[in-house]
């Protein structure tokens, strides 16, 4: 289902969309509306199901922190069945890239967080914001005022000189604008309330009041003309229908001035909850140490989407004891109440530990598919049938050992690694420890299967096993013995899956013939 037409850039604002109009439907309280954390409550989102959206700016790629409030308001709007958008905050051209759009939209995808109707770009949008600026002149809720950088910049000196908070003064509020030299530049500035208070009603924050005299008139068209961040966002809030903002507590005194301007419109203010932002495993701020990385470097690294949406829903949010459930789950039970009041700590041990657990419980043909095209890489090449089909057979013994794609990958390498087979440095200093002893047992295991396959006996494990167990206990041999040279010449490394797993996966031919390899680099050593 499509956006409102006012939040397609593409669109004119609809009627209801005009400042002078009444608020569209999904943005218009009903009689009994209530306000604040009231409207949090189950019970009224369950009747009046939350619009949600997600608004990065494209100045760099999607963070984790960004994520899980994408996550968030994601959850939130398909717990209560109401809708979620995606707003690609675009206004700062400078900093604002393509590469940086496309990595957000693909991290969304990545993460399985789907959006209703098209992408809305805020700076698509400059003119209705300005129109809305202009608007506020008409009613006398905004003023022009004329003050000049340089009067701006000794105004904040003065104040910082005599230790006082700096905020504009005021100067232009209530002169007229005839005062001005003829077409000097002005910006457009809010005419805020002076005495009195603003009130947020936050779900997480609580009840905040913060005197208006604390605040200053807040530009909203600046002398070029182009919109500010605080104009942009409320007025795209507003034709979108959102009816609730979830956000990072970084935006909290954000709200204030936003709710001022909301009011000076005469539009219906959202429902605000303020999430505490995600720090590092020692309480310091999240950093790139820490784990502060871009949504695609977790993914790159071998992440899982369904691990790391696990992970990220559960910093800052709770449902009793539970540490691992599915989407579907996180759906049933994120009903806005639970969030967090103090910073969750993200702690990479913990997700580690998540991620192998979604490994280990993942579909072996889903997993050749995630790993095959770094192999393939490594090969240069694409990946045969029968290698494709050593590591569908082999991943049982493989998924449950490592905790991240990355690391299966390299512990699956060996199923499909061309000969000659490389040998680590302990697989060497097993292979070289007594030369003549391995190759004499290698020798004879080549025959053991041999004898197997002429026999045309079951390629099953156990059937080998049984076999080569058989030839062990004739010998007086100790099975770690045999078992560690088997490795070695099968793998190229001292660790592996069962080997007698590995034979029989690895079949017949590759058996002998790494055997056979490996002899023959005995007999160079």
């Amino acid at each position: 289902m499509n956006p409102p037409d006012a939040a397609r850039p593409d669109a004119a604002p609809p009627d209801a969309a005009r400042p002078d109009a009444a608020p569209p439907d999904a943005a218009r309280p009903d009689a009994a509306s209530p306000q604040g954390q009231d409207r949090w409550s189950p019970t009224w989102l369950a009747a009046h199901p939350p619009i949600m959206r997600f608004a990065p700016s494209p100045t760099g790629y999607l963070h984790i922190g960004g994520a899980r409030t994408a996550l968030f308001n994601w959850l939130l709007a398909k717990h209560y069945g109401g809708k979620f958008y995606l707003r690609i905050e675009d206004t700062d051209r400078e900093r604002s890239t393509t590469p940086a759009i496309t990595a957000i939209i693909e991290a969304m995808r990545w993460l399985q967080l789907d959006y209703d109707g098209e992408i809305v770009y805020q700076f698509a949008r400059a003119a209705r914001h300005a129109a809305i600026a202009r608007h506020l002149l008409t009613t006398g809720g905004a003023y022009r005022c004329f003050a000049t950088p340089e009067e701006l910049a000794e105004l904040r000196a003065a104040q910082q000189a005599a230790k006082k908070p700096t905020r504009y003064d005021g100067r232009w509020r209530d002169r007229d604008p005839s005062e001005a030299a003829p077409d000097a530049p002005y910006v457009i500035r809010l005419r805020a309330p002076q005495t009195g208070a603003t009130t947020l009603h936050d779900r997480v924050q609580g009840t905040v009041t913060v005197e208006n005299a604390q605040m200053d008139d807040m530009v909203l068209l600046r002398a070029d003309g182009t919109p500010t961040y605080m104009l942009a966002v409320v007025v795209d809030d507003h034709d979108m229908g959102i009816t609730h903002v979830m956000r990072g507590d970084d935006h909290f005194t954000n709200s204030f001035r936003q709710t001022q301007l909301y009011q000076a419109l005469g539009w219906e203010v959202p429902a605000f909850a303020h999430i505490p932002l995600i720090h590092g495993a020692d309480g310091a701020k999240l950093s790139k140490r820490h784990g502060a990385l871009a949504v695609d470097e977790w993914r790159v690294m071998g992440y899982l989407p369904e691990a790391l949406g696990n992970y990220l829903v559960r910093l800052g949010w709770s449902h009793g004891d539970a540490e691992i459930f599915t989407r579907a789950e996180a759906v049933a039970w994120f009903d806005g109440s639970h969030l967090g009041k103090s910073a969750a700590r993200f702690d990479r041990v913990k997700l580690d530990s998540l991620n192998a657990h979604y490994i280990k419980n993942s579909d072996d043909a889903d997993l050749v598919a995630l790993i095959s095209p770094a192999m393939a890489a490594r090969l240069e090449r694409d990946l045969t049938d029968p290698e494709m089909s050593r590591l569908t057979r082999g991943m049982g013994g493989l998924k449950a050992r490592a905790k991240t794609l990355v690391e299966l990958s390299d512990l699956a390498w060996f199923y499909v690694a061309p000969l000659p087979l490389h040998f680590s440095e302990k697989a060497q200093a097993i292979l070289a420890a007594k030369p003549d002893f391995t190759a004499a047992i290698m020798a004879d295991v080549g025959g053991v299967i041999n004898e197997l396959v002429t026999a045309r006996a079951d390629w099953r494990h156990d059937v080998i096993e049984g076999k080569i167990r058989a030839y062990i206990e004739a010998q007086g041999y100790k099975l770690g013995d045999v078992a560690s040279i088997l490795r070695v010449a099968l793998t190229g490394s001292h660790i592996s899956p069962p080997i007698f797993e590995v034979i029989e996966v690895l079949g017949e031919s590759e058996t002998l013939a790494r055997i056979n390899h490996a002899i023959g680099f005995l007999g160079k050593v």
